[in-house]
């Protein structure tokens, strides 16, 4: 997985912003989804596989800090990375800032639950699926995807 390529780039105009002059939690929050998504994709998590295996994700716990404002004409850009996983579980995290700049803006951190969409039950990832969690996962940090829940 390319770790340096960002997981989703934009700009905010005058209607994703509120009263206060700044984007609105709810832009936040839809383009941290992007992102998600297209961390999952890098994954092999795509919308094909998904729905030819009858599996879905569902994000369980969130945490979002906003640590600096995005005013209209700011050009951001979100990374992503892969913290931790389970069986059937994955915790990662997206960091936004300004387009060309190391001050974070906000961050994110997602736990989100492999999902039969049938059964309505969390299920194990399948196995060439944990396979490129794991390899996503930093060395350091590493708690790839095991045979517990």
């Amino acid at each position: 997985m390319d770790i340096d390529a960002p997981t989703a780039v934009g700009t905010v105009y005058p209607w994703h912003c509120d009263h206060m002059g700044h984007m609105n939690v709810m832009h936040y929050v839809g383009r941290f989804d992007e992102a998600t998504w297209q961390l999952f994709h890098r994954l092999g998590l795509t919308p094909a596989w998904l729905r030819e295996h009858q599996r879905g994700m569902a994000a369980v716990e969130q945490h979002l800090r906003y640590q600096r404002e995005l005013l209209p004409g700011d050009v951001f850009e979100i990374r992503s990375r892969v913290l931790a996983a389970s069986a059937k579980s994955i915790r990662f995290a997206h960091e936004m800032r300004r387009a060309g700049e190391e001050t974070l803006v906000a961050t994110c951190e997602i736990t989100g639950v492999h999902l039969d969409t049938q059964a309505r039950r969390a299920v194990a990832f399948d196995e060439s699926i944990a396979a490129r969690i794991a390899a996503a996962i930093p060395s350091e940090t590493h708690a790839g995807p095991g045979p517990k829940s």
